[in-house]
């Protein structure tokens, strides 16, 4: 069946949770001791997705087959330490399950991420990704995405060190 794109409500929170969790610990569960995985994935609560999702400043995009959650996308306001020239928006997650990379579903949220950064009105993008995550990185440099420094990234007490890359829209 086809992969469907949707905007999620606060009824999806749990879905998104769980999305979230799952893809952030197949992908970088293992550079983190099991604390500080612990502590970061606790901070994600459904509630916190609730609000975010009942927010007008956030933006979600949500990939499901056949009801399954393959997929998330979501924007909000700025958080990162960057100076925006103008009006900005960020990136704050884009995450696929395992089984839906290299499927094309990436692009097709990128798309969405981009006409939605248009219609709210901003004139650039903001995100941030883990310096050892070529893959994400390259994605990114596809779209035209920038580096224009480099970010902490709390997990736990565990730092990493993130590229925060702009793209001009």
């Amino acid at each position: 069946m086809t992969v469907m794109l949707r905007t999620p409500d606060v009824a999806d929170a749990e879905t998104i949770a769980t999305l979230m969790a799952d893809c952030f610990t197949a992908t970088f569960g293992p550079l983190y001791a099991p604390a500080d995985l612990a502590s970061f994935l606790d901070g994600l609560t459904i509630e916190r997705w609730r609000s975010e999702l009942a927010d007008p400043a956030f933006a979600f995009l949500l990939a499901e087959r056949d009801g399954a959650a393959l997929g998330f996308a979501k924007l909000g306001p700025q958080s990162l330490p960057v100076e925006p020239a103008g009006a900005m928006i960020e990136l704050r997650q884009l995450y696929l399950r395992a089984a839906a990379q290299g499927s094309g579903l990436a692009a097709r949220m990128m798309d969405w991420v981009i006409v939605t950064a248009r219609a709210r009105g901003a004139g650039e993008l903001f995100l941030s990704v883990y310096v050892d995550n070529a893959r994400a990185r390259r994605f990114y440099e596809r779209y035209g995405f920038e580096r224009i420094g480099r970010y902490d990234f709390m997990v736990g007490h565990h730092r990493d060190e993130d590229d925060l890359m702009r793209l001009a829209l």
